[in-house]
């Protein structure tokens, strides 16, 4: 990510409020049991911890990476409030040495900075960090997004498409993909409808 962008986010992160809540992302809560009990977890582009927060309630072992030190403090304290140990750690996810076949699962929810080159390049690297066995929880916004204009991207290679994961996760095995429309109630960046796209694979 640009040191723009990260200054961007930083900027976002700023305020006091939690831009987009502090409650687990839905479809995580959904499809979370499918993770073994005290599994070792990546939480990716992390945010302000709602999500690595909620993972360690369940009794997960979780690793957060964030760029944004301003999102990572407020995870910091959302999970001091609900008595948690995470770590956290700030990372570029497009600049980091991603650790191999070191997690039972790997979340991804809305991570979606960069462009179709760069997603695959980064695609790749999650599958690689996966343990055999290790399960990839994913949910980002698809190409109806533009329309609603409720939150995410704005342009449409930042998109994911059922085609374009099932192409790039073709090597895992894939439990759920699907597209579809919801209304989302995630702090004041994601709320109103929505498009989705759900993905849940397992890596062999």
């Amino acid at each position: 990510m640009s040191k723009q962008n990260i200054a961007q986010w930083e900027e976002k992160f700023s305020t006091p409020e939690y831009q987009f809540g502090t409650a687990a992302n839905g479809f995580l809560v959904r499809e979370a049991g499918r993770l073994t009990p005290g599994a070792k977890v990546l939480c990716l582009a992390d945010g302000e911890g709602r999500n690595s927060t909620w993972l360690a309630e369940q009794g997960h072992r979780v690793h957060a990476v964030e760029a944004a030190m301003n999102a990572i403090e407020k995870a910091r304290a959302l999970a001091l409030e609900r008595g948690v140990t995470i770590k956290h750690e700030q990372v570029d996810l497009e600049d980091w040495e991603w650790p191999v076949a070191q997690y039972d699962a790997v979340v991804a929810i809305f991570i979606q900075f960069t462009d179709t080159i760069g997603r695959a390049r980064m695609f790749a690297q999650i599958e690689a960090a996966l343990r055999p066995g290790g399960v990839l929880l994913l949910e980002g916004y698809g190409p109806g997004q533009l329309a609603y204009k409720t939150g995410g991207p704005k342009t449409i290679d930042h998109l994911y498409t059922v085609d374009e994961l099932s192409t790039i996760f073709s090597r895992l095995r894939v439990e759920l993909l699907e597209e579809y429309d919801r209304e989302l109630d995630e702090g004041p960046r994601h709320r109103g409808m929505s498009a989705l796209v759900d993905l849940v694979a397992v890596k062999p």
